[in-house]
């Protein structure tokens, strides 16, 4: 595929060569009636496609695709790795299978896409467009005459390629209005008839811009003339400035179908605006909506056309809302509350598949929760509307009750209280991962339009509902081996009380690599806390893998410093490039003292039996896994019957909005205070008071230590 002509930015002397590859497509577009349509080359050095020309519309309506990868699932990509003709028969068949170009363009038009290419290379592709009255079936002459078109270009490629002409990218196609009609005698005199209409009238070009404005026009939009001329009217009229007017436009130039809206002129003048669309342009009257203006007084008028079901700004906003989603639950919420709202839908459910059955990952809207349990545990291999479009990926939709009965009589699971479904496949990755049940308290009509924006809609929904089923199932995952390595009880020896509580963060996977650990051994035990770097199931492993090393170093009678240095070394052996700190201390109650060692750790506070708190000051190294080489110095630390250890992590006392000495402050004085009481009201109190701990940015762990008489 690397070897056909290069593709090349144009040189001085190329104005002079043939436009091979416009010639080529406006040949095209004429054999098959199309109105728009563009030629790629395959660039020789990247698995890329890019636009060379386009031609019948404005490029700005394909200028996210102007460089498409090979792996891209847009319909020229398609064409290219399956060498075959590529057809998308409306917006419906657009919405499902190419949902990434229906959320941009959510209009009626049909599309075809071919390589061009020879029996040896494939040199690009090619595609035309035809508005939405296109039959939904690509004739057999159509075929032939694209096919042929296609294998002209690439003979003449070939040629190029053989002769070493690089191709340059060519001058769009874009059919202007003719030139020097102003001059006739015609032209003026409709010019003068145009004057006497009671009502605005309008010239867009293909770029939006006005090119004619009579006097009326001009009045109702507020602005003289010479300031509309050769601007579009939603960058000259303030009051326009929204893209739902612009998305007007396009909708009516790519469906080739008169469009109307109106619009609200401050401040409360109502006017209509209808466009009919040429392959020239667009003519567009304006009138005052007074008909308009009742409605927003009291009834909306019969007649009135509905408004847009969703503007694109609103896609982009839906779109962006769905990627704050973590969770399956909240893709849920967010679909009840962004998408549902957005649509009218007075319900909802989304079904997942699994074991071969339907089961409801949540729903809203429904009064007797016992109406959504009939979805739930379905086999698939029942004929209804929820698992035939999860199983063919096709929506579907039922604009009454009746309608919904008649093609699956006696089903048990509809909706009761509902009048009309939308039933959205969700397919994410080339594969279907639920389906979206949107139900409507009245009957209500799907036109194609809301159809496809639908359907695109239940596009982003599937990507968002995938990353939350990866995201739930790490989540299960992370929080199995964390509580499989986290102690279930802890064993303190004679003379000592031991109390421990572990608060997981919220943010990332809930899941962290704090730990804590009472490891009993002869003569004595030994007491841990650490926190390893991340919230993720890495961060949980390796928590695992150090907590196991301490016991095992501890086991073997290692001194603190030793146990630490040894945990050092464990960690840099593994090749992680996780860093963790680490309290260690060896506990003697006979004594009645501790010594200890930290790497990096935040110091502990001591509640003496007197009431009064203070922070050690312990000697320490660095943190575990930075130098194979480094120290840890210990500290001796006497423990009086009463005494209070408390040993944590930093998720309990660090917080954006409080500074590190403050919480400390804090934590001493609820020691001093309520330090007497049991321990495990004592640890809850301690959690409970930490703003850092509320905030739940970080794992918080706690163990509380406290010396007792020997009994």
């Amino acid at each position: 595929m690397s070897d056909g002509p290069r593709p090349a930015p144009a040189a001085d002397g190329a104005a002079a060569a043939l436009p091979v590859l416009s010639l080529a497509l406006v040949s095209m577009m004429r054999e098959v009636h199309a109105h728009s349509g563009a030629v790629y080359l395959l660039r020789s050095e990247e698995p890329v496609l890019e636009m060379m020309v386009h031609a019948g519309m404005p490029r700005a309506f394909a200028a996210p695709w102007e460089r498409v990868g090979l792996s891209a699932p847009i319909p020229v990509a398609d064409a290219v790795r399956e060498r075959r003709l590529v057809w998308v028969g409306g917006e419906e068949e657009m919405a499902r299978r190419y949902p990434r170009i229906a959320v941009v363009l959510p209009y009626p038009f049909a599309l075809a896409a071919l390589p061009v290419a020879t029996e040896q290379r494939v040199y690009g592709a090619v595609f035309v467009t035809w508005p939405g009255a296109h039959p939904q079936v690509l004739s057999d002459g159509e075929r032939d005459h694209l096919r042929a078109a296609c294998d002209r270009l690439a003979l003449r490629l070939e040629r190029e390629a053989e002769d070493d002409r690089p191709v340059a990218p060519e001058v769009d196609v874009v059919t202007t209005s003719l030139a020097g009609v102003a001059d006739t005698l015609g032209s003026v005199e409709a010019v003068r008839m145009v004057s006497r209409l009671p009502y605005g009238l309008v010239s867009l070009d293909l770029h939006g811009r006005i090119a004619f404005v009579n006097a009326v026009a001009a009045e109702l939009l507020g602005r003289p003339a010479g300031e509309l001329l050769g601007t579009p009217p939603w960058v000259s009229v303030p009051w326009l400035n929204d893209p739902m007017y612009e998305d007007r436009y396009r909708g009516a130039l790519l469906s080739q179908q008169v469009t109307s809206f109106v619009a609200l002129r401050p401040p409360g003048e109502w006017l209509s605006f209808r466009m009919y669309p040429s392959t020239t342009g667009l003519s567009m009257r304006i009138t005052r909506a007074r008909a308009v203006a009742d409605v927003a007084r009291g009834a909306r008028q019969a007649d009135e056309p509905p408004a847009r079901l969703v503007t694109i700004s609103q896609v982009l906003s839906l779109a962006g809302a769905l990627t704050e989603a973590v969770g399956v639950q909240d893709v849920v919420h967010l679909v009840w509350n962004e998408v549902a709202a957005a649509v009218g839908s007075q319900a909802m459910v989304i079904l997942g598949a699994q074991g071969g059955r339907l089961h409801v990952l949540g729903h809203r809207g429904y009064a007797d929760p016992h109406t959504v349990e009939r979805f739930h545990g379905l086999p698939l291999s029942e004929r209804t509307p929820g698992t035939h479009v999860l199983g063919s990926g096709v929506p579907a939709f039922f604009a009454s009750q009746d309608e919904l009965e008649r093609l699956y009589p006696g089903r048990y699971d509809i909706p009761d209280g509902f009048s009309a479904w939308a039933y959205l496949p969700l397919i994410a990755s080339g594969r279907p991962v639920g389906t979206c049940v949107l139900a409507y308290a009245e009957p209500h009509v799907f036109p194609a339009d809301e159809r496809a924006v639908l359907t695109s809609l239940g596009g982003l929904i599937a990507q968002a509902l995938e990353r939350a089923q990866l995201y739930d199932a790490k989540h299960r995952l992370a929080h199995g081996l964390q509580q499989a390595l986290l102690p279930h009880t802890l064993a303190p020896p004679p003379g000592i009380e031991a109390a421990a509580r572990y608060v997981p963060a919220t943010h990332g996977m809930d899941i962290g690599g704090d730990f804590y650990d009472l490891v009993p051994s002869l003569p004595l035990t030994a007491a841990v806390i650490g926190d390893v770097q991340g919230h993720n199931v890495t961060a949980a492993g390796l928590m695992g893998q150090i907590r196991t090393g301490v016991r095992a170093y501890t086991t073997v009678g290692q001194a603190p410093h030793e146990v630490m240095s040894s945990t050092n070394r464990l960690l840099i052996d593994l090749g992680t490039e996780l860093f963790a700190s680490c309290l260690y201390l060896r506990l003697d109650p006979a004594r009645g003292q501790a010594v200890m060692a930290r790497a990096g750790h935040p110091p502990p506070l001591l509640r003496r039996p007197d009431g009064r708190v203070r922070v050690l000051d312990l000697a320490g190294g660095p943190l575990l896994g930075i130098d194979a080489g480094a120290v840890y110095p210990t500290t001796e630390v006497s423990l009086a019957p009463g005494s209070v250890l408390v040993l944590y992590t930093d998720g309990l006392v660090e917080t954006p909005s409080v500074d590190i000495e403050d919480a400390l402050a804090g934590l001493g004085g609820l020691l001093s205070e309520v330090g007497d009481q049991p321990l495990e009201m004592l640890a809850d109190e301690v959690v409970r008071h930490s703003a850092a701990a509320r905030d739940r940015m970080d794992d918080v762990a706690v163990l509380l230590l406290r010396a007792c008489d020997r009994a």
